[in-house]
């Protein structure tokens, strides 16, 4: 199979809070063992942003997040990459920078790099904290498992569709989470969100090399998956007991 790819994870020294380099260690792997020889590349914000066949982002900090905003709008490759068809995932951070504009640290829009048609405000409420489900929309996979953690508030524009519905979570904060434009793909799923859903980084890697992928054995991924979706749904379904035991009392409590 003569397809090479070369991976590349954008400012990992901005964008790597959270281990969402992760992700591109995923895809460099996924694409081994299928025989598709694969490049990881870190690029950090020291230096240009070097031409790649696949660029993942990650979640950061609001003072990183700003600065990587601000170099890679400068850089410009990123964007040119997304006009010749380069797949492109963006977590958390990432995602928001991708956009129009996101928030500084004290509220502030900043300007993004434009990419999706999307603008993030930060939230007035408690920050997105814990385990996320969500149904993708756009493409035929299974529910999505990650883990949020954010104080934004993302709003889609009219032609930009949403990743996925939210089962459990906030996501987007209006039911769905992240956003998908042509091969630019933005989600709020931490864990590294490739590494809990195979299925999405084979998308990914298809649109990438064109192929058809033939599957690979991914019991143990399938086991963790089971595991964190079965936990998510138990205790979704606990707190949804506990609402209703709450409201009986209040209703016996009146009669």
């Amino acid at each position: 199979m003569r397809v090479s790819l070369r991976v590349v994870v954008v400012h990992p020294d901005l964008l790597g809070t959270y281990g969402d380099g992760g992700n591109g260690v995923v895809l460099a792997q996924r694409a081994r063992w299928r025989g598709i020889g694969a490049e990881l590349l870190e690029a950090t914000s020291d230096g240009p942003l070097p031409a790649g066949d696949m660029y993942c982002l990650g979640g950061g900090e609001d003072a990183a997040q700003a600065a990587s905003a601000e170099r890679l709008r400068a850089d410009g490759t990123l964007a040119r990459a997304v006009e010749r068809g380069s797949p492109v995932l963006a977590v958390c951070a990432g995602y928001q920078i991708l956009g129009r504009t996101f928030a500084a640290a004290d509220g502030r829009p900043l300007a993004g790099v434009g990419l999706l048609d999307v603008s993030t405000a930060k939230g007035t409420g408690r920050r997105a904290v814990g385990e996320i489900l969500a149904e993708p929309l756009f493409a035929d996979l299974p529910v999505l498992t990650g883990f949020e953690n954010h104080g934004g508030l993302t709003v889609r524009g009219p032609n930009v569709d949403p990743l996925a519905r939210v089962e459990s979570g906030v996501g987007n904060g209006d039911g769905t989470d992240g956003a998908v434009t042509g091969r630019v793909v933005g989600t709020y799923l931490h864990g590294p969100v490739l590494a809990r859903n195979p299925a999405l980084a084979d998308l990914l890697l298809s649109w990438a090399t064109g192929l058809s992928l033939e599957p690979l054995d991914d019991a143990e991924e399938a086991a963790l998956r089971d595991e964190r979706i079965s936990a998510v749904r138990a205790r979704h379904a606990g707190r949804g007991l506990l609402c209703l035991g709450r409201y009986a009392r209040s209703v016996l409590g009146r009669s």
